[in-house]
């Protein structure tokens, strides 16, 4: 059985799904330099759930296109990757033995925090896939506790995903292109971030939103970077993070992705 690590993967703007970029071309070549999973987990920043956790059942997932004023060739794109009905019952049973209410799913799709990424890493569709929700208002913590809990699967062939995006307010968006240039609250709170994943210095990370510079302005809403979490969990106890790309889009998006193990 492969042993896989958990990623953290920087979804970026929809647009990342057509657009030529540094991540999308580093994403395009992930897929092949991972050992083949049986199965696919996603904790994506895009389905957000009260009261505990949730899965998706769904033996067919739908391609859910959460998002709008974008070209129609983005709502297109269909991601018609089998479910993962039998792996999801298993995260289920492995957070609830870690004392979580787990909700079931029976027809929740993929979202774009899903898709996009995989249709890049895995282009042929036909790895099996489930989705696994973040807690709206749950702190860092708790997601490190999620991702600990099913960090079992590595060992059993299955690839934990954190999709959500390591800076991430879009109300500093002013149109700028892909390229535009990284202000210094941006790039700081990615630096910080950096040297403190690279050191595993976990009470300072779990800290983040007090200790990490622009922290708020960041992340003004936190469900994009709790998917980190998740995936710093699912790389076990003490595990080290390994960071395999970094790049920026349109200024205000980092595109780093980390590999936990």
């Amino acid at each position: 059985m492969p042993h896989l690590p958990a990623l953290f993967i920087s979804h970026g703007s929809p647009m990342l799904a057509i657009e030529d970029s540094p991540a999308r071309r580093f994403l395009l070549e992930l897929g092949n330099a991972l050992p083949r999973p049986k199965a696919i987990v996603v904790a994506s920043a895009h389905w957000e759930t009260s009261g505990g956790p949730a899965v998706s059942l769904a033996p067919q997932p739908e391609t859910i296109h959460d998002f709008g004023g974008f070209p129609p060739a983005l709502f297109a794109i269909e991601y018609p990757a089998p479910g993962a009905p039998e792996v999801a019952e298993r995260v289920a049973m492995l957070l609830e033995q870690g004392g979580q209410a787990v909700s079931r799913s029976p027809d929740r799709g993929l979202d774009h925090g899903a898709w996009v990424p995989l249709r890049l890493m895995y282009p042929q569709a036909d790895i099996p896939v489930t989705q696994l929700s973040v807690l709206r208002g749950g702190t860092p913590a708790a997601h490190l506790a999620l991702g600990a809990a099913i960090s079992a699967l590595r060992d059993e062939g299955v690839l934990v995903i954190g999709s959500g995006s390591l800076t991430h307010n879009l109300h500093e968006f002013r149109g700028q292109g892909i390229a535009a240039p990284v202000p210094g609250w941006v790039s700081g709170f990615g630096d910080w971030m950096q040297s403190m994943l690279a050191q595993n210095q976990r009470a300072a990370l779990l800290d983040y939103r007090r200790q990490a510079p622009h922290a708020a302005r960041n992340h003004p809403s936190e469900e994009h970077l709790l998917p980190l979490y998740v995936a710093m969990g699912a790389g076990g106890d003490g595990a080290s993070a390994q960071r395999l790309h970094a790049s920026y889009e349109y200024g205000v998006l980092a595109m780093d992705v980390y590999a936990f193990s």
